[in-house]
């Protein structure tokens, strides 16, 4: 009795690549190579079409367990998350990494954890299982994170987070460069009289403000203590940050330029500006951070902002992780800083003369 490969379909039964060199009058091998990659060099581009052709009118393709198999691959990398499907950026990010990988054949299984240690542990070890070829362990906001317990059994990449041992390689913003580009944008502007609101005890936050001050310190100015005021990430705390600063200060002695921490400061700090009468961009100037998607964009006067890198950090996660994948060689545990660039909109303009 010949075996299911050399069986001719009945009814639902999958085509072979035995029917496909039948149908088109060629080896076994001839089929095989086509669809390994091997067909240049070995058949001539009428053959490998004839091949195509058959295939199509089959509805033939490649297994990819037996191909996995033969080549110790399975062509899927996964893709572990804490909290990022909850984000609005998520679906950037994901979109990055799965367009990658389709490019390179490869298909992406992701799991959210929830920001549960246990869960990542076990998604990592059902990732393992599966045999997939790799997996990058993406954060919902830059921090240092505890590794999970088996990423280091396989090729694995970090994004927007770092190790906390730096034991593997990681794809995050260049959160300080961000700053400073924020504050260039107000400083060619005329601007000299710059604050800060917003910000949490986090990386993001730090590097922000790091970046912020080296364009100011650059130019010689020095920040006011006082005007720098960190009120968290939300609109109310941006609200209560521009009230600080602006509320019952004379003209010429309040800031003409804001640098929010995030997007949803900027908001905050929007609204307080109308409350008080100040106009933006005429009378203050306002930066945000994140090019938070569905807001941004929206606000009145749409907020000129930094954005971060989130398709950008999946794409650039993926082709490492693949590199890796197709080299048999694991990437050096260094971090790559991608840049965040500017999203110029209506909220900043030329400082005001006073």
């Amino acid at each position: 009795m010949g075996s299911t490969e050399e069986q001719q379909p009945t009814g639902k039964q999958r085509p072979t690549s035995r029917d496909v060199a039948r149908l088109a009058g060629v080896s076994h091998t001839a089929v095989s190579f086509v669809f390994n990659g091997r067909a240049e060099g070995n058949l001539s581009p009428a053959t490998q079409e004839r091949i195509r052709q058959a295939a199509a009118q089959l509805g033939y393709r490649p297994d990819p367990v037996a191909r996995g198999l033969r080549r110790r691959r399975t062509a899927v990398i996964g893709l572990v998350t804490d909290e990022i499907a909850s984000s609005p950026f998520a679906g950037r990010l994901l979109r990055g990494a799965m367009e990658t990988a389709w490019d390179s054949e490869h298909l992406v299984l992701t799991v959210d954890s929830g920001g549960d240690p246990a869960k990542e542990d076990a998604a990592v070890a059902e990732l393992l299982d599966r045999r997939v070829d790799g997996i990058i362990y993406a954060a919902f906001s830059l921090r240092r994170v505890r590794v999970p317990e088996g990423l280091h059994r396989t090729h694995s990449v970090l994004a927007n987070c770092v190790p906390e041992d730096d034991s593997l390689p990681a794809v995050i913003p260049a959160e300080r460069a961000g700053g400073r580009t924020a504050a260039r944008l107000l400083l060619d502007e005329g601007h000299r009289r710059i604050a800060h609101v917003g910000g949490l005890d986090d990386i993001a936050s730090v590097e922000r403000l790091r970046g912020f001050r080296d364009a100011l310190r650059a130019e010689g100015i020095t920040v006011p203590k006082e005007w720098v005021v960190r009120t968290g990430g939300e609109i109310s705390g941006g609200h209560e940050g521009a009230l600080k600063l602006l509320d019952r200060v004379p003209a010429d002695r309040r800031p003409t330029g804001i640098f929010c921490y995030n997007d949803r400061v900027a908001a905050g700090v929007l609204h307080a500006a109308t409350r008080l009468g100040l106009s933006v961009p005429e009378d203050l100037s306002v930066v945000g951070y994140d090019d938070q998607e569905h807001m941004a964009a929206y606000l009145s006067p749409p907020l000129t902002t930094i954005a971060l890198p989130h398709r950008a950090m999946g794409e650039a996660a993926t082709r490492l992780l693949l590199d890796a994948i197709d080299t048999g060689k694991t990437p050096p545990a260094t971090v790559r800083r991608l840049a965040c660039p500017v999203i110029s909109r209506a909220s900043v303009g030329p400082a005001p003369i006073r």
